[in-house]
């Protein structure tokens, strides 16, 4: 199976010059766990997840109504092409301990592949469950 037929298509993003503050209530009103960032023609330049908003903002004093995504995004984005196979997406997740993977065609953002994308498809529910043993091997409990 293609990643196009799994992936959520037409997902929710923001903009780099859009504050903090309202990235999280973009989160939280659509009970999403990341935000691509796009700029106006839609090409990838960052992710925002509601992790990088603890680490980077609240955890180093930032104002989240002040402070611009791109100041806190992550910059370094693994992607993947809809055309892709999604064992081979669920490989990647898995080795890079990704949970959700934004999918690029002609340089713009279609969709966004979750793990919980992969989970809710029988034929791809072993592929999911083996990305998250990978992602969630490095955990100790103590």
């Amino acid at each position: 199976m293609k990643v196009r037929n799994l992936m959520t298509a037409q997902p929710i993003t923001i903009s780099p010059e859009e504050t903090v503050a309202v990235a999280s209530r973009t989160l939280t009103h659509y009970n999403i766990g990341m935000l691509p960032v796009c700029d106006a023609s839609g090409a990838l330049q960052g992710v925002l997840t509601d992790r990088d908003i603890v680490t980077r903002c609240l955890a180093g004093d930032k104002d989240p109504r002040k402070t611009a995504v791109r100041d806190i995004m992550t910059r370094q984005v693994r992607t993947v092409a809809p055309n892709i196979e999604t064992g081979a997406a669920a490989f990647l997740m898995g080795s890079q301990q990704i949970r959700r993977l934004p999918v690029l065609e002609d340089g713009k953002l279609c969709g966004i592949l979750s793990l919980g994308d992969l989970a809710a498809r029988e034929e791809s529910a072993y592929d999911a469950a083996d990305a998250l043993t990978e992602i969630t091997s490095n955990i100790s409990f103590r």
